[in-house]
C-alpha cells in the first residue's frame, strides 16, 4: 500500500507504510547517518541526536559520521572512532549503553577549517567560515576528506544505506561514496543550508541539484520545506516523486508539564545541573556593562561598552544564571521564554521592543532569554534606553546605521517600523511612559546558553514560549518542546511553524489559536507580539493538558524515528535485492 501526502500542486507518494521486502544479508539493514556538525544544540543537531537515541531505544545499531567533540556525554553512543589524516583509526572509547541498540560514532579529523551555514564558535576549529565565503579548492578539499572517511566506514562496517543531513555538503559526500560503492542514499534537507548556501550561491545549488539526482529519496520535515525544495529546483526531473515527509519531533519523556506549585522544585533541579558547568559571562562583566550604560549613554561609549561586554564564551550559561532564575516568583509571576540564537533573524528584538505594551496588559510578566549571539548586548542596551526614556539612544540602536563609524551596526528590522506606527497613531509618548514605568532591570533575564538537559526542566515552568523567527525554518523544534511541556507556544505563522500551529488548531477555540500566530514581516511582528502575548499568558492554564496531548499524539520522536528506519530499510533492501554491492 502506498500513502500519498497531498501538498499544493504536487502529490508526493512512496511506500512508507509497506512492509519491507526480505533483506539480502545483514548489510541491507546497516544504516549510517552523515551529519557534518555536532550533537549538542538545536536544529539539525537536535534532530540527529533525537532520532539516533530513539533508534537505539528500539534496538537498532546506527553508525554516525559527525564532528561531535564530547560523545561521552550521550548515553546511546557505544563507541567513538577518530579517523586521522595519516589513515590511522583511534578508538577513543567502547562501552555498554542502556539501550537495546547502540550508536557508533566516526569522526574525520578535518584540520582547522569547518565550513558552516552561519558563523558560530566551534572549540576544535580555528577557521569557522560560512561556506559561501570559501574558494572552490577548500570546499573540494573538505569534501574529499569526508568522502575518504565515509567510504572506509561503508566498506568496513557493511553499510547498506546512507542518510545525509542537509542539501550540502554531506549530500555530496553521500553521492560520491554511493558512486564508488553502489550503496544508496537519501537526503534530509534542513532550512539553514537551503537559505544560507543553496539559495545565494550557484555553486551549492549545483552541488545540491546533482546530489538530488542520485538520491533514492529526499525527505523533508514539513510540507512548506518540500515546497521550498521544489521551488529551488523547478527543472530537476523526477524530484517530486522522490519527496516524502518525516516530521521533526519532541522527546515527550523529557519535556513534561508540571503544576505551578512544582515550578520552584524544577528550578532547583536546573540550578543543580548548572552547578557543574563552566560559565560564560561573569558577574563582574555584567556589573561593568550596566555601570557603563548608567554613567555614559553617549553613542560612542555605548558602542564601546557593547563590544567589551561581549568578550566571553557565549556557548556557556552566565555565572549568575541560577541567581536570575531564583529571583523570579514562580508561584505568582508569569514567565515567557525565548530559546535560540540571539540574532536578528530570530526576531527576539521585536519581543523586547513590544514589552512596554505587553507589560501594560500583563504587568507581572518576566522574560527569560536562553541562548547566545551578537544581538544580546545591543538588546540589553536597548532595554536600558527604554527604561531610562532615552529615545535617541533607542532609535540609534534599532537603526543600526552601517554608514556611521560604529562597531555595532546591524539593523533591528521591525523595531523602527513598530515605533513609526505608534507615532502615526499618536501612541509613542504613552509607549515610552509605559517603558519607564513598567520595565525593571530584572524584567528580562538573559541567562546565557542552556542545553536541553536544563531546558527540559525550565520549559515546564514557563507560561508561554515565544519564537518569532523572521526567516523560514523547517522546525522549529522549540515550538514542540513548549507544547510537550504545556507551555503555550507563539511563533511566526509561516514556514515550518505554520504547519505545527495548524496541527494544534483543532484542539483550541478558534479565537485562542490566533494567539499562537504572529506575522513575520517587519511591518507587523512587534505589534502582533504586543497584542497576542498577554492573551496567550491568560489562556495558558486552560490549555496546558491539551498542548501536551497534541505533542504525545502527533510529535513523539519514537514513531517518527521508526518511520524513518522503515524507509531506510526498504531502500537498503531494494538495493541489495537488485544486486548492488554494499
Amino acid at each position: 500500500m502506498t500513502i500519498g501526502v497531498r501538498w499544493p500542486q504536487v502529490r508526493i507518494a512512496f511506500g512508507i507504510e509497506a512492509e519491507p521486502e526480505s533483506v539480502t544479508g545483514d548489510k541491507a539493514r546497516v544504516i549510517c547517518l552523515l551529519h557534518g556538525y555536532l550533537l549538542e544544540g538545536s536544529g539539525s543537531n537536535l534532530w540527529t541526536r533525537a532520532v539516533i537515541q530513539s533508534l537505539c531505544r528500539a534496538g537498532h545499531t546506527i553508525h554516525l559520521v559527525c564532528q561531535e567533540g564530547h560523545p561521552e556525554l550521550y548515553d546511546f553512543i557505544a563507541e567513538f572512532r577518530i579517523y586521522h589524516s595519516d589513515g590511522a583509526v583511534e578508538t577513543r572509547f567502547s562501552r555498554a549503553v542502556p539501550y537495546a541498540g547502540r550508536c557508533i560514532v566516526h569522526k574525520p579529523k578535518l584540520g582547522d577549517l569547518l565550513p558552516v551555514y552561519v558563523w558560530d564558535k566551534y572549540e576544535e576549529f580555528s577557521r569557522v567560515v560560512p561556506m559561501v565565503d570559501l574558494p572552490d579548492h577548500e570546499i573540494e578539499a573538505y569534501l574529499a576528506r569526508n568522502v575518504e572517511v565515509v567510504d572506509r566506514v561503508v566498506r568496513e562496517n557493511g553499510i547498506g544505506v546512507l542518510h545525509a543531513n542537509h542539501m550540502v555538503l554531506m549530500s555530496v559526500v553521500a553521492q560520491r561514496v554511493s558512486e564508488r560503492s553502489g550503496v544508496p542514499y537519501i537526503i534530509m534537507p534542513h532550512g539553514s543550508a537551503l537559505e544560507y548556501a543553496v539559495k545565494p550561491d550557484p555553486r551549492f545549488h549545483s552541488y545540491a541539484s546533482s546530489a538530488i539526482e542520485g538520491a533514492a529519496r529526499v525527505l523533508v520535515s514539513a510540507e512548506e520545506l518540500g515546497q521550498r525544495v521544489l521551488t529551488m529546483f523547478p527543472n530537476l526531473p523526477g524530484i517530486a516523486n522522490k519527496l516524502g515527509e518525516v516530521r521533526v519531533g519532541v522527546d515527550t519523556s523529557a519535556f513534561q508539564p508540571i503544576e505551578r506549585a512544582e515550578r520552584s522544585a524544577n528550578i532547583e533541579r536546573v540550578a543543580t545541573l548548572l552547578s557543574t558547568l563552566p560559565r560564560g559571562r561573569t558577574r563582574e562583566q555584567a556589573k561593568a556593562f550596566a555601570q557603563s550604560l548608567d554613567q555614559d549613554a553617549s553613542r560612542v561609549n555605548v558602542d564601546r561598552a557593547i563590544t567589551d561586554a561581549a568578550k566571553f564564551d557565549g556557548k556557556r550559561p552566565d555565572e549568575d544564571a541560577e541567581e536570575k532564575l531564583h529571583a523570579i516568583d514562580w508561584a505568582n509571576e508569569r514567565v515567557a521564554l525565548f530559546v535560540g540564537r540571539v540574532i536578528v533573524a530570530k526576531g527576539i528584538h521585536c519581543l523586547i521592543a513590544a514589552l512596554p505594551e505587553i507589560l501594560r496588559a500583563q504587568p507581572n510578566l518576566r522574560v527569560i532569554i536562553a541562548g547566545h549571539g551578537p544581538l544580546r548586548e545591543p538588546l540589553e542596551a536597548l532595554l536600558h534606553a527604554l527604561r531610562t526614556g532615552n529615545r535617541a539612544l533607542a532609535e540609534w540602536l534599532a537603526a543600526g546605521d552601517p554608514g556611521e563609524d560604529r562597531l555595532v551596526s546591524e539593523r533591528m528590522d521591525g523595531v523602527p517600523e513598530y515605533w513609526h506606527a505608534l507615532q502615526r497613531a499618536g501612541k509613542l509618548d504613552a509607549y515610552y511612559a509605559d517603558a519607564a514605568r513598567l520595565l525593571k532591570p530584572d524584567t528580562v533575564q538573559f541567562v546565557g546558553y542552556l542545553t536541553h538537559r536544563e531546558l527540559s526542566w525550565l520549559f515546564p515552568c514557563c507560561d508561554v514560549g515565544v519564537f518569532p523567527s523572521m526567516v523560514k525554518e523547517s522546525g522549529p523544534m522549540v515550538f514542540l518542546e513548549a507544547l510537550s511541556s504545556g507551555c503555550f507556544p507563539i511563533a511566526t505563522y509561516f514556514a515550518g511553524a505554520k504547519g505545527k500551529i495548524d496541527s494544534v488548531a483543532p484542539y483550541l477555540a478558534p479565537g485562542d489559536v490566533q494567539l499562537m500566530k504572529a506575522r513575520p514581516d517587519a511591518e507587523h511582528l512587534a505589534a502582533d507580539l504586543a497584542r497576542i502575548v498577554p492573551g496567550a499568558v491568560a489562556v495558558r492554564d486552560q490549555y496546558a493538558g491539551t498542548l501536551r496531548r497534541v505533542a504525545e499524539e502527533e510529535y513523539d520522536w519514537n514513531p517518527i524515528a521508526a518511520k524513518l528506519y522503515k524507509i531506510l530499510e526498504e531502500i537498503a533492501s531494494t538495493s541489495a535485492s537488485a544486486g548492488h554491492p554494499a
